[in-house]
């Protein structure tokens, strides 16, 4: 077509030309002519070139109107003009459309592109729901989509019903966590989810998210403010206005979410927020990462309404790629868009960039082979490279690769970088703790608490602690705390009369730990004359901030407020009165009835063992056998009181009588005491020791009027309601007592230590079998002050500052003050002397044993000598010695049982016998008795 034209043109300025002899145009004519020839060979080598260059037409489609689709515009040009600068037979064409943010602009614009353009391949789509529509599209044309934007929540079978559908991005799952583990890490549990809706609510998808994440650490979305759209709004500050009033209104909590929101909403929300206190002490902002990407470009009163403002933003490397990409970038971007302030490319902008990268790399693998666009698209599915925006390869047609996130923190006029926060890691002071150069916390996903690593400036003052996310108590606003009028007893809280503030142990406990918090808390104090389960609904309602006061912590009223660690003990006990015990008796109570067997047993052990040793050489343990017996008991009983008077022969039963000495002196000691405590102590037993007998019996019992005692009294133990009599004051339960009326009366642990402390000495409590909570503050749920006042509470518990106040409020009337007031002397046991037993047995028994053995040994010579002792007529050849008038007989053994009668262990004393007998007995006649000295008999007479 050019070369007609150029020909024809040409041919026209020769025919203007004027008549001139031949002979003078000859030579200008062939000139000429060779001009005209050259000329036409040029251009035909031109076209020849055009023709075997392949020119790929790409169609994106974007929003030219924002910040985001003019970073998106100018990043694609530069990343074709790169392409077509270096290739040589292969050329890319771009061309724009702007639908407006509308969907259905979008789709029209895809068969544009298509049917008009002849483009092989679309993309941009910042938002899902153009995505989805132009996929549509792409399906009838099979013609692949790239979009920028990826859903919350990956739909069911994506890949099946978009086939032709590469999503350049993340699902918010990622992001959704890492706001979750930012709200645990400094333990706020309540939070509020501020977005502006868009006409095909694209955020519930990162709602829902967001709300598993919260719930998964423990936290929980209270309060949600939907915006409208700002092009919707004729008025959008009155609206916000409006709606900020309500959220004062109705919710506590003041960490702020900001998940989706465009310019102009976000530079109203920041702007009427901080107007109504909401950006101040206390208060936290988290931004998500669509409105982090375009903070750089606010103008500055936007940045001085979000100072303090924590923000997610999708991390990527400042290599040197990314320098020369951003050197280029800021040079066209601020030639083309002078109205802008901020010429940084931001990470829609990077991956604009890599869009590009992919098609360029999926055309340069399959060169001239490109027959479908099936394979074109299987091409670029199988991408494999680190672009600017970081690694790019796909799976199941989206972004396998989690993203590095990175949190900001709005300081002055710029974002300042703090911490990383890693996919299966959490948050981290640096990027590489997979090399062991960081610390990486949070690794469970956001279960554990810790904080951000670098300083965070948070809005206002807050001079150097981190904001409680809730809305502080002032003194125009002072916590409102509601207080029982009336208590079981007056000592843990009460109101007296003409006075505002209440007195009682809880109520100093509560100015004790407000002292020690790092904040003031200004209280006021309401009445409240109803039960303690009406109590804990005006806490849940938001009537009053907290309720302190004798609460006991349930499981049922744990759902619906926050308690603090109990600071007392708490479990159902009874009391009942004492009547005074049988004193018949007594004197068997010291010994229980073990001690008394087992010490019977050593005593009777004890007597036949000094029996045995004595009997043979003692003449005061010979005669009879009941005569022996008896010797040997009455010596062993009067050995109780120290007052034996029988001479001991052997050195064996001496030992044995110093260890029994050993144990009679110790059971007289210990039974003298236990005897003496149970006689000066009023002994007392309880009318009844178990609630069963009461139930059984049909008895009437009593409790306080806390209805879940009563309930409990009921439910639990089975009584029947007829018989459960409801008291309130303290005197009430001694009146009834007294008239009778009851049998028992069940109180918590910590009302019957307090009434045993003024009637030890009529009535007992049995043990608290049944155990609550305890006795604890009561806060709203998410507050923080629950936290606080727990962690303060422990302190003082560890300190002994609640015992301090235990002891000025719960002190022990006079007469009960005292150790003698203890009525459950218990009897001694078998434990406490089993040693001293087994030693005074184990050396009766050595004695016996070695008495035993060495009796054995010497009876077997005398048993061979007496042979040699007889005389021929059958008589003893025993021989007398006297000495003057005494006679000394020796005596021998010729047997085992004659040496059982034989002093063979005896003293060395003289043995005394009469003459008389012995001629008596060796010459059948008596004569006069003649006493002479026992002899000492030798060794070898035994």
């Amino acid at each position: 077509m050019k070369r007609t034209n150029l020909f024809t043109k040409v041919n026209s300025q020769l025919s203007t030309c004027p008549l001139i002899p031949v002979n003078k145009v000859l030579k200008p004519c062939f000139l000429l002519s060779v001009l005209i020839n050259f000329l036409l060979i040029l251009s035909n080598g031109v076209e020849a070139a055009a023709s075997t260059t392949k020119i790929t037409n790409i169609g994106a489609i974007i929003d030219g109107n924002s910040r985001t689709g003019k970073e998106e515009k100018t990043a694609m040009e530069i990343a074709v003009q790169n392409f077509n600068n270096i290739s040589r037979n292969h050329m890319l064409s771009l061309h724009f459309k702007h639908p407006k943010g509308d969907p259905l602009q979008a789709a029209y614009a895809a068969e544009e592109l298509i049917k008009e353009k002849k483009v092989e391949v679309i993309i941009g789509m910042d938002k899902w729901e153009e995505a989805v529509l132009v996929a549509n599209i792409g399906n009838q044309s099979q013609v692949p989509i790239l979009s920028f934007a990826a859903p919350a929540r990956t739909p069911i079978l994506t890949s099946l019903r978009w086939p032709f559908l590469i999503r350049m991005a993340s699902d918010g799952s990622e992001q959704m966590r890492c706001i979750a583990a930012l709200v645990h890490s400094y333990n706020w549990k309540r939070v509020v989810v501020i977005y502006e809706d868009e006409v095909f609510g694209s955020e519930y998808g990162n709602l829902a998210l967001l709300t598993e994440a919260l719930q998964e650490v423990g936290s929980e979305i209270e309060y949600r403010l939907v915006l409208p759209p700002f092009s919707f709004l004729t008025d959008p500050i009155d609206v916000v206005q409006d709606e900020l009033i309500k959220l004062q209104n109705r919710t506590e909590a003041r960490v702020f979410i900001v998940l989706q929101s465009s310019l102009p909403m976000l530079t109203c929300i920041f702007g009427e927020a901080k107007k109504a206190g909401l950006v101040g002490n206390d208060t936290v902002w988290i931004v998500g990462n669509s409105i982090t990407s375009f903070l750089d470009s606010v103008d500055n009163p936007v940045f001085s309404s979000m100072e303090g403002t924590l923000g997610i933003k999708t991390y990527y490397s400042s290599n040197s790629s990314y320098k020369g990409f951003e050197a280029l970038f800021q040079k066209i971007f601020r030639s083309e868009y002078l109205n802008e302030n901020d010429f940084q490319p931001g990470i829609q902008a990077l991956r604009a960039y890599d869009s590009i990268g992919i098609i360029t790399q999926a055309m340069e693998k399959l060169g001239s082979n490109i027959t479908s666009p099936k394979m074109f698209l299987n091409s670029v599915l199988e991408s494999d490279f680190t672009g600017l925006s970081g690694r790019i390869r796909f799976k199941d047609g989206m972004l396998s690769d989690s993203p590095t996130l990175r949190i900001v923190n709005v300081v002055g006029k710029k974002c300042k970088e703090l911490d990383f926060w890693l996919p299966n890691c959490g948050f981290s002071d640096t990027l590489y703790v997979e090399q062991g150069k960081g610390r990486c916390r949070n690794s469970d996903g956001g279960k554990t608490s810790g904080g951000l690593s670098g300083p965070v400036i948070w809005p206002g003052d807050l001079n150097g602690r981190d904001p409680k996310g809730w809305a502080m108590p002032s003194e125009a606003k002072p916590l409102r705390i509601i207080v029982p009028r009336r208590t079981s007893f007056d000592k843990f809280v009460t109101f007296r009369i003409g006075e505002k503030r209440p007195v009682g142990f809880c109520v100093d406990l509560f100015d004790e730990v407000v002292k020690r918090l790092n904040y003031s808390i200004p209280p006021v104090f309401f009445e409240f004359d109803g039960q303690y389960g009406d109590m804990i609904e005006g806490v849940y309602n938001k009537t009053y901030d907290a309720a302190i006061g004798d609460i006991t912590i349930l499981a049922e009223r744990a759902e619906y407020v926050d308690f603090t660690q109990p600071y007392a003990e708490s479990g159902l006990s009874m009391i009942v009165p004492l009547e005074t015990e049988d004193t018949t008796w007594i004197f068997l109570k010291p010994f229980n009835l073990k001690m008394w067997m087992v010490s019977s047993a050593l005593f009777i052990y004890t007597m036949l063992i000094i029996w045995f040793l004595e009997h043979q050489t003692n003449p005061e343990f010979r005669g009879p056998r009941k005569y022996q017996f008896g010797t040997a008991l009455w010596f062993t009983f009067s050995s109780l009181f120290f007052a034996q008077r029988e001479r001991l022969y052997s050195n064996f039963t001496r030992v044995v009588v110093v260890a029994w000495l050993c144990v009679v002196f110790i059971l007289t000691s210990s039974y003298t005491a236990s005897l003496t405590s149970m006689l000066t102590v009023q002994r007392m037993k309880p009318n009844f020791s178990q609630f069963e007998k009461l139930k059984n019996d049909k008895l009437n019992v009593g409790c306080n009027n806390e209805s879940f005692v009563q309930e409990y009294v009921r439910d639990v133990l089975g009584f029947d309601h007829d018989k459960i009599k409801v008291f309130n004051p303290e005197n009430d339960y001694t009146t009834e007592f007294e008239r009778n009326s009851i049998a028992a009366a069940f109180l918590e642990l910590p009302y019957e230590r307090l009434f045993l402390n003024q009637h030890c000495k009529s009535y007992t409590g049995t043990k608290a079998t049944y155990r609550f909570g305890g006795l604890g503050f009561a806060f709203q749920k998410g507050s923080p002050f629950a936290a606080d006042f727990s962690r303060e509470i422990l302190c003082l518990s560890e300190e002994g500052n609640i015992t301090i106040l235990e002891e000025k409020w719960f002190a022990p009337s006079p007469e009960c003050s005292t150790s003698a007031t203890n009525n459950n002397v218990e009897s001694l046991s078998l434990r406490s002397f089993k040693g001293i037993f087994i030693v005074s047995a184990a050396i009766s028994t050595i004695c016996f044993l070695l008495f035993l053995f060495r009796l054995l040994r010497n009876s077997r010579p005398h048993h061979e000598a007496d042979g040699g002792h007889l005389t021929p007529g059958g008589k003893s050849g025993t021989k007398y010695f006297y000495n003057g008038e005494k006679t000394r007989v020796p005596r021998r053994a010729s047997t085992f049982a004659q040496a059982l009668d034989k002093d063979e262990w005896g003293s060395t004393k003289w043995e005394y016998v009469s003459n008389s007998d012995n001629l008596e007995n060796n010459y059948g006649s008596p004569q006069a008795e003649i006493e002479m000295p026992k002899i000492p008999r030798h060794k070898d007479q035994r």
